[in-house]
């Protein structure tokens, strides 16, 4: 798979969608918000939805089975190379746990897209996915990965596979070192160095009559 490049435009399309349906969830503001700590606030945030991502940061949906295959996949979907880090160095599997709490309408997919992995993985190689050997897993994956691709009986873990990989994205591109990676540094203010040389050269000028 063309892994990053090809995924760098996908994960900021999903990384903006997934803000827009969390911005768009629970806007009843409760009195207790007032005394919301602010210490891990992020900017623009406001108390109610701080007060919503502290509670939702309390709770596990995965279990350690399936945030130890989610890993796995996340660094095969982006792993690490001589730019960056992988998905996991991005701490991607943690915001994938965040997510099925934040959109609860995604958990029964992921939840049976590791399971169909797992079985799938048990007819061919008699193993879990996370023990299988990572020529095996890879097989199993260019068999997902490519929706135009896949054969019929495939298709539940097609959907799975583009659920994992846009959320894989959406986590990375929106950390620090994924913005790092894509190597955006927002806006910086310009430096005024003078006309340069080869302009007042061509208008009869050196850089030295112009200094005086």
């Amino acid at each position: 798979m063309n892994r990053r490049d090809s995924l760098k435009a996908l994960g900021l399309l999903a990384a903006g969608s997934a803000v827009a349906t969390a911005a768009c969830k629970d806007t009843k503001k409760t009195e207790a918000n007032s005394s919301v700590d602010d210490a891990d606030k992020l900017p623009g945030v406001q108390d109610f939805e701080h007060e919503r991502n502290l509670s939702l940061q309390k709770e596990t949906f995965f279990t350690e089975h399936e945030m130890a295959t989610i890993t796995v996949l996340a660094d095969i979907i982006i792993p690490k190379d001589e730019h960056s880090g992988s998905a996991s160095d991005a701490e991607v599997p943690a915001f994938i746990e965040f997510m099925m709490k934040d959109i609860p309408s995604n958990q029964t997919a992921m939840r049976g897209g590791l399971k169909w992995l797992d079985m799938q993985c048990q007819k061919r190689y008699a193993n879990v996915f996370i023990k299988c050997k990572a020529a095996e897993q890879l097989a199993l994956v260019d068999d997902i990965a490519y929706p135009e691709q896949a054969k019929p009986e495939m298709m539940q873990g097609v959907a799975f596979f583009s659920l994992m990989r846009d959320l894989t994205s959406s986590g990375f591109f929106t950390s620090e070192l994924g913005v790092k990676d894509l190597g955006y540094v927002g806006n910086v203010p310009g430096v005024w160095n003078g006309v340069p040389a080869d302009v007042l050269k061509a208008h009869g000028f050196d850089e030295q009559s112009s200094l005086s």
